[in-house]
């Protein structure tokens, strides 16, 4: 017999059990085998050549092998970087990481999670800002209560908005000391590069920023914030605006744009560093490649996801972690 033809009654035939018997033995279900039993179902099992049935085995432990992690955008430093560690912490625990892509889009992200809970994942992790105004925060909210209610884990690293695990970032707490270092370093002319501010990352870091530099004695034009994408796109299209203001400082609300925008600077015959002044935030890997390297502020984005499924898989009640920052200044943000 071919051992893709071996199903789970022709091991139960071999090791003279029951079909019900060797499902629990193989599936993992919570319900008890008799040790001899359980071994004489896996010996079986081995001789054949048998594979359980992943979705078997879903419905027998009411959960997969498997994490299911949501992210905004896989090609953005900053998610790779959690998915790192969220892929890292389930290989030791001895589960396969699954990704979905909201797109940066709260009505995807709500279908997403809506499918997830058919596949029965052990955890959902997502990794997001939340994003004002969108609807889909009650309808959010009572998908993943009915997938917690049914044995499923939790974890969210985004605003503390939900009733789950939470581990947040302090985006405005890191751009405020971000604003009041560049302040003392002696630069006294300002813009801001940010998304709307519907995108709350976004708010938390420019409200930060602003009011850091107000806290520093100085003020901030409504024509020096310029709204761009979210991306390195964004801060690429945004280098034009700052170099016709021609600040004394810039700062990018993530360190995609603000990479993006020393690009589009050097297209406008400025030199990042030396003309102007650039700072993002995150403190992704490319920070330290570009030249200059790139002020920003550090977010542990590999133990973020790390221990986003840490806590997940606990099974403790749901919290609330605020993740601390740490400043980096570097060449790109020299002093005046």
């Amino acid at each position: 017999m071919e051992p893709e033809h071996i199903t789970l009654r022709d091991v139960a035939r071999e090791a003279g059990v029951s079909y019900a018997t060797a499902s629990r033995a193989l599936n993992g279900s919570d319900r008890t085998v008799r040790k001899e039993n359980a071994d004489r179902v896996r010996a079986a099992a081995d001789r054949l050549g048998y594979t359980p049935d992943l979705s078997a085995q879903a419905i027998a432990r009411g959960s997969s092998s498997t994490v299911a992690l949501v992210v905004n955008d896989i090609d953005d430093p900053y998610f790779s970087s959690i998915a790192a560690g969220v892929t890292e912490a389930a290989q030791e625990a001895g589960l396969i990481v699954t990704m979905a892509i909201a797109d940066r889009s709260p009505g995807l992200e709500l279908q997403i999670v809506r499918t997830l809970r058919g596949h029965r994942p052990r955890a959902v992790i997502i990794a997001g800002t939340r994003t004002a105004g969108s609807g889909t925060h009650t309808a959010l909210t009572d998908e993943l209560s009915a997938y917690h209610d049914s044995g499923g884990r939790v974890a969210l690293i985004s605003q503390p908005e939900l009733p789950f695990t939470t581990l947040s970032i302090d985006n405005y707490g890191g751009a405020h000391r971000l604003a009041t270092a560049l302040a003392d370093a002696g630069h006294r002319r300002f813009a801001i590069v940010h998304a709307g501010d519907d995108i709350r990352t976004s708010a938390d870091r420019r409200h930060g920023f602003t009011d850091g530099l107000h806290a520093s004695g100085l003020t901030l034009d409504a024509a020096d914030q310029i709204v761009a994408d979210f991306t390195r796109a964004g801060g690429n299209q945004a280098a034009a605006a700052i170099a016709s203001r021609r600040p004394e400082a810039v700062f990018a609300v993530n360190d995609v744009m603000a990479i993006g925008l020393m690009s589009g600077l050097r297209d406008a015959g400025l030199t990042p560093g030396a003309d102007i002044a650039v700072a993002g935030f995150d403190d992704i890997a490319a920070a330290v490649d570009v030249l200059p390297p790139l002020s920003t502020v550090r977010v542990p984005l590999h133990d973020l996801g790390r221990q986003a499924l840490e806590l997940a898989l606990s099974g403790d009640a749901p919290t609330h972690v605020d993740i601390p920052v740490e400043l980096v200044l570097r060449e790109s943000t020299p002093r005046t």
